[in-house]
């Protein structure tokens, strides 16, 4: 199932939060060989986890994390701008429509339909919050998958060759997209807004101060 966490509420599913950044220093770290640093305990952290982010997981039906992503919202701190900035022109995407998603990350026993279980959570989160993009930051192998997926975004600017090659993105809400994605993952859509209002409450309510 999907769930939807800020990093205060992570204490109440410590093997799930252990797993994601676990499977975070190894994808990243191991697997892909970036620049990221990898605590004591060999977990990937930033100073992007330190504000309080929203984290959507995929939990296996044994309670181990099978994906993830973080969300925070571009008025405030964000990769895309921070760090990315200049491959967007250098003008930043600062927008309470326009949430950045980053540190998309499949462990490595992952189920096949879990990355576009995923992508389908940010569909929910721009039809249930009103948002009218997603923006994200994603090398080159994760080109391939949200083809398969069936969402991919447009590309703003890259930067890189081969497996270094980094690119900037917008997904733009599409209520067709959230189908089509829902159908290629497996997951009725009743079920994955069942997963977000439970999450979230019928009035759909985050906790973002939302300020632009």
């Amino acid at each position: 199932m999907l769930r939807y966490l800020y990093a205060d509420e992570l204490h109440k599913f410590p093997a799930l939060a252990d797993g994601m950044f676990r499977d975070r220093a190894d994808q990243f770290k191991t697997r892909l060989g970036w620049d990221v640093h990898v605590n004591e305990k060999g977990e990937e952290r930033d100073q992007y986890d330190d504000l309080n982010p929203l984290y959507v997981i995929w939990e296996e039906p044994d309670g181990s994390h099978g994906g993830s992503m973080r969300i925070l919202p571009t008025t405030g701190p964000v990769m895309i701008n921070d760090i990315f900035g200049h491959l967007t022109g250098g003008d930043p995407i600062r927008s309470p429509l326009i949430w950045e998603v980053t540190r998309f990350c499949l462990s490595r026993t992952a189920s096949p339909h879990t990355a576009g279980a995923i992508m389908l959570s940010a569909g929910e989160m721009m039809e249930g919050f009103g948002l009218t993009h997603i923006a994200g930051v994603f090398d080159a192998r994760m080109i391939r998958i949200y083809r398969l997926i069936g969402s991919s975004p447009v590309v703003l600017g890259t930067e890189g060759t081969g497996r270094d090659q980094i690119s900037v993105g917008l997904w733009p809400y599409s209520a067709e997209d959230c189908n089509r994605v829902a159908e290629r993952a497996g997951i009725p859509r009743e079920l994955s807004r069942l997963w977000f209002t439970t999450a979230f409450g019928p009035t759909k309510q985050h906790r973002f101060a939302l300020s632009a």
